[in-house]
């Protein structure tokens, strides 16, 4: 039988997250967005990551986040996952505020992120990667008291920025220690979209030597037109779960310029074909994801192309 592979649409969160503000400071209604996310969970997809719990100070294009969990709340299919990104303890309380409110159980996992680049960690959350770890103790605890899986989110895998190339073993390095933590998987994200076939396998043989490939996502940007083959060197060493965004959104800013907007994560459509051109089955349901994509795409002021 055919091996099968894992999606999750990270669009509602990765891809909108830094999508401008509107001419009058607000962001994509809530029920544009519940608009999206139901759009997905139609579409095969195992798992969306429906928004992040941040202060709205920081990333104000989020600061629905219990608003739209409320929206969302009864229409989630029983076969569909539901996960939500926090920075730390008092973004996983505003989740659990959500997640303990009587009714359906919405989300099933949450999202905690570091990176293997001591200085893009302290650019995106201000802290080093020792800081970052210590926060999420107190996260993973409260998560594991519910029953809520955790994944650990690993950035600039590939290549950093700022510091350029960035070594197979200190991925391995975080991974480890996000699993040691409590984690139940470990989503890596080649953050600038740096990888090619050849780099790509050097960080995942490198990554599965000590981590069992079935706890490994893989997160892409495609900036430089090479997530597809990175998605191949993947599953040819058994990695099989993977992130999509609908219509290609989001993406890593630092990878942009002021005069363009650098390709963003791999679309889910190409995704999906490129995993089943290798042999692997999935669930989704190409005809449905590009309504859902359709709808994505009618969200945002300027989508890669």
């Amino acid at each position: 039988m055919p091996k099968r592979a894992r999606i999750t649409d990270v669009s509602p969160r990765d891809g909108l997250q830094n999508e401008p503000l509107r001419a009058d400071g607000s962001a994509i209604p809530t029920a544009d967005k519940a608009r999206l996310v139901n759009a997905l969970t139609n579409t095969g997809v195992d798992e969306v990551e429906i928004t992040s719990f941040v202060s709205p100070k920081w990333i104000p294009q989020l600061g629905d986040a219990r608003e739209l969990c409320e929206m969302l709340r009864g229409s989630r299919p029983k076969d569909v996952s539901f996960s939500a990104l926090v920075p730390n303890e008092k973004g996983m309380r505003s989740l659990l505020e959500v997640y303990e409110t009587p009714g359906e159980r919405l989300i099933d996992k949450v999202s905690v992120f570091t990176a293997a680049s001591e200085t893009f960690s302290q650019k995106n959350t201000n802290a080093s990667i020792a800081e970052t770890l210590e926060r999420f103790k107190p996260v993973i605890e409260l998560a594991q008291e519910r029953g809520l899986k955790v994944r650990g989110y690993v950035s600039c895998v590939i290549a950093c920025p700022f510091e350029g190339i960035i070594m197979p073993e200190a991925v391995a390095d975080v991974a480890e220690k996000l699993l040691g933590l409590g984690a139940d998987e470990i989503d890596l994200g080649d953050t600038i979209g740096a990888g090619c076939t050849e780099t790509m396998a050097a960080m995942l043989a490198c990554v599965t030597n000590r981590i069992d490939p079935s706890k490994i996502v893989l997160h892409l940007h495609d900036t430089f037109g090479r997530a597809s083959e990175c998605v191949r060197a993947a599953l040819a060493l058994n990695v099989t779960s993977f992130d999509g965004s609908a219509a290609g959104l989001g993406g890593c800013p630092y990878a942009s310029t002021d005069t363009k907007r650098a390709p963003g994560n791999i679309a889910t459509d190409t995704l999906v074909r490129v995993i089943q051109a290798q042999g692997f089955e999935t669930n989704v349901d190409l005809d449905k994801l590009a309504k859902a994509s359709s709808i994505a795409q009618g969200l945002t002021q300027a989508v890669p192309s």
